[in-house]
């Protein structure tokens, strides 16, 4: 039984990821697993509330002190990239199965 990605068509091999759809279950290959806008969106929304409330926590003094040291130019993106991250591998991976052998 060929399966094909609901996103590109292209044949799903081995490792696919399901997730619901409006029209039911949508099988997707892994770069449409990675475009899929419901995950990055909820990423999003994560990263923006988490990465807000731990560079409040972690740099809050030295923000609201009103200096800026080159350090934080590359702390404070980290800070939302990491929640981000995680949160997109967590659901890419919560969303993956494994095609039966035929």
């Amino acid at each position: 039984m060929d399966q094909k990605c609901n996103g590109c068509g292209a044949p799903l091999e081995g490792t696919r990821y399901e997730v619901k759809a409006p029209t039911g279950l949508a099988r997707l290959c892994f770069r449409c697993i990675l475009r899929y806008r419901p995950f990055i969106l909820r990423a999003a929304f994560i990263a923006l509330f988490v990465g807000t409330f731990l560079t409040a926590v972690n740099q809050g003094n030295v923000i609201l002190g009103g200096a800026l040291p080159a350090a934080l130019y590359w702390k404070v993106p980290l800070t939302y990239a990491v929640p981000f991250c995680v949160s997109n591998v967590s659901s890419i991976l919560a969303s993956r199965t494994t095609l039966p052998d035929a």
